[in-house]
């Protein structure tokens, strides 16, 4: 039986811009941990160091899009050295600024000048769907930017908070800025595989964002997003609650291991099915999938609880990037698939200063009805994605058999 992650490299290029976009989309995840690890340790506490690494995120939440469409406009050469320039500057600053004891609301200004950096998961995603667009290979390569997404994310914090406690305290962002450098450089050298501008309309060009659609999809996304969040945050103060702390990170691994697993296998499969119903049907498991987490009594309970969870995030994630390629058009994909990255983003900060909140009131399990919540609205969402796309809708069957 042929391989069909090994059909995806045949064509050349593929390995260097997916090396490369390993490389460059790795601060992502790590520069927030970062900042709140350096500045906890210089400044004495938590409360400034959220609050940067807030401002952080709400900066990347609100400029990668704009970010996008600019790339959408003028290609991924010219404009990706530049953002990378602007955050990556606006990162440094931030370190220089923590080092000499500079004013805090200097820390505020370059922490979200530093939200600049470019979101490199579109990025590559585009590439992808620039070599085969309308081809079943497609939804294995989204599927394989999903898993890679997932461990970039897993692998990045525990990596910045190590490099920050056992070397020094700048030590996570600055390597985190080492990376954007390195791997943006890398990425936008690989010409061969840039994906080609489109001709746009004339006329000022309103946003994707604007399109109901596309929309329900980023509201399913910012849903998805708060679920990972909740077991995030849960998760830690459950374990400590047990009093075993160290087994938080079992269920974290068993919760990413049950979604890497479930994306690649989900790559590989080949049905003809719309992918309306395929999004809907994952939207509806994903939300029934929150309710074991009120059950789960111990750390046995709870890591089987967030394996079936994790089993459904993957493929709905990934049929929502398909989707999003057949909404826009293909001058405005990479804005697109920014929205959806942005709105699981802001879903997981949601997602764990919520579920946080209600830990510190109610207990740790209490933070499993924020999840059931977003739960709900992730079922809504789907419905209604559902309904408006158009049940067997011919123009966005994906047959991939």
């Amino acid at each position: 039986m042929a391989n069909p992650y090994r059909e995806l490299f045949q064509l050349p290029g593929t390995r260097a811009f997916v090396l490369a976009g390993i490389v460059a989309r790795m601060p992502y995840s790590m520069t927030g941990i970062g900042l709140i690890t350096m500045l906890a340790q210089l400044q004495g506490g938590y409360a400034l160091a959220g609050a940067v690494a807030a401002t952080f995120a709400l900066a990347t939440a609100f400029c990668a899009p704009q970010v996008s469409r600019l790339v959408d406009r003028f290609g991924q050469g010219r404009v990706l050295p530049l953002a990378a320039l602007v955050g990556g500057g606006g990162l440094l600053m931030v370190l220089v600024c923590t080092r000499l004891q500079a004013p805090h609301w200097m820390l505020f200004v370059f922490a979200a000048l530093a939200g600049c950096m470019p979101s490199m998961s579109p990025m590559v995603r585009a590439r992808w769907t620039a070599l085969y667009r309308g081809q079943p290979q497609l939804q294995t390569a989204y599927a394989l930017e999903s898993v890679l997404d997932e461990l970039c994310f897993i692998l990045g914090p525990p990596v910045a908070v190590g490099l920050s406690v056992g070397l020094f305290p700048e030590a996570g962002p600055l390597v985190a800025l080492v990376m954007l450098v390195i791997g943006v450089t890398a990425f936008v050298l690989q010409r061969a595989t840039e994906p080609a501008i489109h001709p746009r309309a004339a006329g000022r060009q309103r946003s994707v964002i604007r399109s109901g659609a596309v929309r329900l999809l980023c509201l399913l996304m910012m849903a998805m997003g708060t679920i990972a969040g909740v077991v995030d945050v849960v998760s830690v103060a459950f374990a400590q609650q047990q009093g075993q702390p160290a087994a938080a990170s079992i269920v974290l691994s068993v919760y990413a291991i049950g979604s890497c697993v479930a994306g690649l296998a989900f790559g590989a499969w080949k049905t003809a099915i719309p992918l309306p119903r395929l999004f809907l049907y994952g939207g509806m498991a994903t939300a029934l999938t929150t309710l074991p987490l009120l059950l789960a009594s111990d750390i046995l309970g709870l890591s089987l609880a967030v394996f079936v969870a994790g089993w459904f995030f993957s493929p709905t994630l990934i049929v929502a990037m398909a989707l999003i390629e057949k909404l826009v058009p293909p001058a405005r994909l990479t804005e697109g698939l920014t929205w959806l990255i942005t709105g699981l983003s802001v879903g997981v900060a949601i997602g764990a200063a919520g579920s946080g909140a209600l830990v510190d009131q109610f207990g740790a399990r209490s933070g499993f009805w924020l999840a059931l919540a977003a739960g709900a609205v992730v079922l809504a969402a789907a419905l209604l994605s559902y309904r408006r796309l158009g049940a067997g809708s011919e123009v966005l069957v994906q047959n991939f058999s």
